[in-house]
């Protein structure tokens, strides 16, 4: 994917109000935004301090011991989630899925989702913009875009695919495939919670395809929601979603344009392939 722009650290003041001590050092993963401080990573909130104040408060509703761990926020000596456009949480150890734990990944996230089941639909999420925002949208037939002229074709292909659905929605953590870090006899964590308002299967699907376009994901894991017959409508949209977020994120000195079409084209026929047997319907 294209390279995203690190940021800068964070300065003493922020430090100081959240209590923390020791010399700032830069996470690996991610998109390159977090640092960690003694027991405790930050991460700038980047113009979405509405959101981060809103996420620290569900992420402190959560249960413990309920088949999933979160980092639990800090706030400032004056209750504050977010200080000068920074966020700090618990650092959390543990080995980053998914190889060789995509059922662990699945697994932890239908325990979150489980315990997310009542939480209300934020408005914030209606205010979004940013690529992945505008990547749900278009995924859900919510909104129509262009993108980049090297992923027309597969765009195309999917959206000629693309039927409606109907499936009940919730709060889902939405990039759980490399968010979850496992440890011997822990509960797994989920880390970056990234909230949208979708059906649980959605969530799933997201983690299937990301493992088929970017892991090697093992080929029987394809049909993990083959139960449902609206995992193939599933699959298109977590497609549609991952292509249109990369489309967003591609500057004008892209390279990786015809590469990255001829990944999604096969893999959309692994799709087909892989959802048209018994117990599979692609309708």
């Amino acid at each position: 994917m294209p390279e995203l722009p690190r940021v800068p650290l964070p300065p003493q003041s922020v430090l100081d109000a959240f209590g923390l001590r020791g010399v700032p050092e830069p996470l690996t993963g991610g998109q390159g935004r977090s640092v960690r401080v003694g027991g405790a990573v930050l991460k700038p909130a980047e113009g979405a301090e509405e959101e981060a104040v809103w996420a620290a408060s569900v992420l402190e509703r959560l249960p413990r011991g309920a088949g999933f761990r979160v980092p639990r926020p800090l706030r400032s000596a004056d209750g504050d989630a977010v200080v000068d456009g920074w966020t700090a949480a618990e650092f959390l150890d543990g080995r980053l899925g998914p190889q060789r734990q995509w059922s662990g990944v699945l697994a932890a996230g239908r325990a979150l989702h489980a315990a997310l089941r009542e939480e209300p639909r934020p408005g914030l999420l209606d205010r979004r913009t940013h690529p992945w925002a505008v990547a749900d949208r278009v995924a859900w037939g919510e909104r129509e875009t262009d993108v980049v002229a090297e992923l027309a074709e597969p765009f195309a292909l999917l959206l000629s695919r693309w039927r409606p659905v109907e499936a009940v929605a919730q709060l889902v953590h939405g990039d759980l495939t490399g968010n979850v870090l496992f440890a011997p006899g822990r509960d797994p964590a989920v880390i970056d919670f990234t909230p949208y308002w979708r059906p649980p299967l959605y969530a799933e699907a997201v983690v299937i395809v990301d493992g088929l376009l970017w892991y090697d994901l093992p080929p029987e894991l394809l049909a993990v929601g083959a139960d449902d017959p609206r995992w193939h409508q599933m699959l298109i949209r977590a497609l549609i979603f991952r292509l249109v977020a990369l489309s967003g994120l591609a500057g004008p000195s892209w390279r990786a344009g015809e590469k990255e079409a001829a990944r999604f084209l096969t893999v959309a026929e692994a799709v087909e392939r892989g959802c048209s047997g018994p117990g599979m319907p692609t309708g």
